[in-house]
């Protein structure tokens, strides 16, 4: 006669044991990834295939080697996949602060391993970077429509270095716009302004074609006003950067930061230095650690050093990025890039849509992440 055995002693005989999604699987999936972020993924490609073994899930991120999960951030770009970083992470674990540098019109050749630029190839040995990042798409120059690229992920209208006025500005979709309506701060550092008033006119060594922002509507009205309150708030004097880092809770989440004509690698009448390239290295040596040993670059903030546009041609720029959350070490991504990915990446980590123009084609800077946002 076969012996019954009670549901319940069965039931209570059976042990189950959780299985963690990431590579380390130290904790819950991203609380803003969904069902995606299980998944897994490239840096921002179709299926992730060549990712290398996503070195992330540091934070128990999801997706552990980007093997044929997701489709990218949004499956739109059909990119190389990149590491197969994790996607989501811990609502404490994702990257809060973003510090944008740009620098001026120089090739990546003529950086890399380039004794004109010692501190610099010192600092990629602790960094992640790219080899094969451009200025963008449809080879537009100036620096102007370069500059709105990073902040709009296409040039729009502009195609000259003019100043802003009545004709010469824009009510199109924007990083800052879209960052505005979405709650997240943000805030221009810019040399030789003096923050009395909206800076549209060049003065000393600064540029306006250098600052995105002041191309656009909604932050200096129409038609452009010096007074302009909105515009006086977030362009800032320089200057103001290091007292706000020894401030809690002065730093905005994304800071854009424009060195002037000298520092920033440009060079031109007055700068100290005859070799712009080495001129820039020198205030980067000085200025990346005082942002470095800040608290809001600690609690996973994030340093990107870009180019706005390559010389006598198209070749590559260069893109290089410091954090806790970075691979680093010396990290280098071969994937192709262009500034659309920044404008890309900038908003996957602060959860803004829509994708602006041609970020959506593009793939996001995630391989060079351990875990993403």
């Amino acid at each position: 006669m076969q012996k019954r055995i009670p549901i319940l002693a069965l039931l209570s005989s059976i042990v189950v044991t959780p299985v963690a999604c990431g590579s380390s699987g130290g904790g819950p999936t991203g609380v803003d990834g969904g069902a995606e972020a299980s998944t897994g993924r490239g840096s921002s490609g179709d299926s992730g295939s060549s990712g290398d073994s996503g070195g992330g899930g540091t934070s128990g991120g999801s997706g552990s080697s980007g093997g044929s999960g997701g489709s990218g951030s949004s499956g739109s770009s059909g990119g190389s996949g990149g590491s197969g970083a994790g996607e989501g992470g811990a609502a404490g674990d994702r990257l809060k602060t973003v510090f944008v540098i740009v620098m001026e019109n120089n090739n990546w050749s003529s950086i890399y391993q380039s004794g004109t630029a010692p501190y610099i190839n010192q600092l990629l040995s602790q960094s992640s970077f790219c080899t094969n990042y451009f200025d963008n798409p449809n080879a537009v120059h100036p620096s102007e429509p370069n500059y709105i690229w990073l902040e709009a992920g296409s040039n729009l209208i502009f195609t000259t270095d003019a100043d802003p006025s009545a004709s010469y500005v824009s009510s199109e979709n924007h990083l800052s716009k879209l960052m505005t309506a979405a709650g997240v701060t943000w805030r221009e550092y810019a040399e030789d302004i003096d923050g009395t008033k909206c800076p549209l006119t060049s003065t000393g060594q600064y540029a306006p074609k250098h600052v995105p922002f002041i191309f656009f509507t909604d932050v200096v009205g129409s038609p452009p006003d010096p007074a302009n309150p909105t515009c006086i708030a977030h362009m800032r004097p320089y200057t103001e950067l290091q007292t706000d880092l020894q401030t809690p809770g002065k730093v905005a989440q994304y800071n854009f930061i424009t060195p002037n004509l000298c520092n920033d690698m440009h060079g031109g009448a007055g700068c100290p230095s005859t070799n712009e390239i080495t001129q820039g290295d020198t205030w980067l040596s000085q200025q990346v650690p005082v942002i470095m040993a800040s608290q809001a670059y600690k609690d996973h903030g994030a340093i990107f050093i870009t180019w706005d546009e390559s010389e006598l041609g198209e070749y590559p720029i260069g893109m290089i990025v410091l954090s806790s959350k970075a691979k680093g070490g010396g990290y280098r991504s071969t994937t192709k890039y262009f500034h659309s990915s920044m404008v890309r990446t900038v908003e996957e980590i602060f959860g803004l849509s829509p994708l602006l123009n041609d970020a959506a084609n593009q793939p996001d800077l995630s391989d060079l992440f351990t875990s993403f946002p």
